[in-house]
């Protein structure tokens, strides 16, 4: 099957899960999406039993999806800058400290805590998993993902001082995350025998604060592009260039891209909006971001649920991952926990602040897509499971009941 044709089907799976979900069931898209396209998955299994062809094609159309590659060197980029385009960096400046403190401090606490109690819980149930690759699953599902919880904040009512708090944490320890797993995943490649913490140190500083002063200076420079024309055909290229370039040669240069196009799209949805385009362009630049961000985030949960369709089922493992979720929960609530109890000295927080941070701390497709890149030597199929069942909770769950838990609490 040629990419094309891929691309057309699965354009066309999103366009019908939509309107059926639009339609009848009423769900927030994204979570209608996955969820019809989990029964679809299943349904297709099932009669799979029955007609073994429809089953086996279905198996291959997915199979030939790199869903790793798909996201995180396309999709991804899209999405971050689409989300970070409408973060006030004047008003994000003003909550700078518990978003850097959770999306820093944060993720680490969570990714010993989940690592330490992953390692512990699979020899609870005799299976030898060494701690590095704890670690690694530990690194790769403590960041909530951005793409999931923004989508799900538009319309849960959370009080907008915390929904940026949220925002602007799930948007930095996404990048953070990113560089975290990529840092002990080559830790874990060249050995212990290798490992040295201050060459580590240096590689993290290097990915993420250069990420950050890459994405600085590209929104500055598309910012004083796109303020010395008045052409909104010509701004929405500026950055799509932006986007894909400043992307791929993050990349390319070793530094985080994810946190690279953060910090441009903060700059040019600030900087642009009051001085840099006139109302117009803005409408129409506003706008086609905000539909790119609906379609590929259709498209992306469409992929969540199909990947069911490809993962290797376990009994044991699937009974590991039920536990992890509350394992999970437990970490981001400390993870939460801790910093905000150290902020609270100086900066004020929300009531229940903590409660909603960590039911709204929503996992998704990034630690999927990570899960996913683990070298098979590392006991991939086992956690691409776990962290399979734990984002589907995640998403389904948390995301159908974090407003509900806003307004109650």
């Amino acid at each position: 099957m040629t990419t094309y044709h891929i691309i057309s089907l699965l354009v066309f799976l999103t366009a019908v899960f939509a309107y059926v979900n639009d339609r009848w069931i009423k769900w927030p898209p994204t979570i209608g999406i996955m969820i019809i396209a989990l029964l679809f998955s299943i349904l297709i299994a099932i009669t799979g039993y029955l007609v073994p062809e429809i089953s086996s094609k279905a198996l291959v159309f997915i199979a030939d999806i790199n869903f790793e590659q798909v996201l995180m060197k396309i999709m991804l980029s899209f999405l971050l800058f689409a989300g970070s385009l409408h973060i006030d960096a004047n008003r994000l400046r003003r909550q700078k400290w518990p978003v850097m403190v959770l999306a820093t401090a944060g993720t680490f606490i969570s990714t010993f805590l989940i690592s330490i109690m992953a390692y512990y819980l699979f020899l609870l149930f005799n299976l030898q998993i060494p701690y590095i690759c704890c670690l690694l699953f530990g690194a790769l599902i403590s960041p909530t993902d951005p793409i999931s919880v923004m989508g799900i904040l538009k319309q849960a009512g959370i009080p907008k001082t915390l929904e940026l708090k949220i925002a602007g944490e799930s948007l930095f320890n996404d990048g953070v995350g990113v560089v975290v797993f990529l840092t002990i995943l080559e830790v874990a490649i060249n050995g212990m025998d290798k490992f040295s913490l201050s060459g580590t140190a240096v590689l993290f500083l290097r990915e993420a604060g250069g990420g950050l002063l890459f994405g600085t200076g590209l929104g500055y420079l598309a910012y004083f592009l796109i303020k010395s024309i008045d052409n909104y055909r010509v701004e929405v290229l500026i950055t799509l260039t932006v986007v894909m370039g400043g992307y791929t040669l993050a990349d390319e240069l070793h530094l985080s891209a994810p946190l690279a196009i953060i910090m441009a799209g903060i700059i040019i949805g600030t900087k642009g909006k009051r001085s840099g385009m006139s109302a117009i362009s803005w409408d129409y630049l506003g706008k086609f971001w905000d539909l790119t961000d609906e379609i590929f985030n259709a498209i992306l949960f469409l992929l969540i649920g199909l990947q069911m369709l490809v993962i290797k089922i376990n009994p044991i493992i699937m009974l590991i991952g039920g536990v992890m979720i509350i394992m999970v929960l437990f970490a981001r609530y400390l993870s939460v926990s801790f910093p905000v109890l150290f902020l609270r000295l100086w900066i004020r927080f929300e009531k229940n602040a903590v409660l909603i941070l960590t039911w709204g701390g929503l996992r998704g497709g990034i630690s999927v897509a990570l899960a996913l890149s683990l070298p098979q030597a590392f006991h991939r199929d086992e956690f691409v499971l776990i962290t399979y069942i734990i984002v589907v909770f995640s998403i389904i769950v948390q995301g159908l009941t974090i407003g509900k838990l806003a307004k109650k609490v």
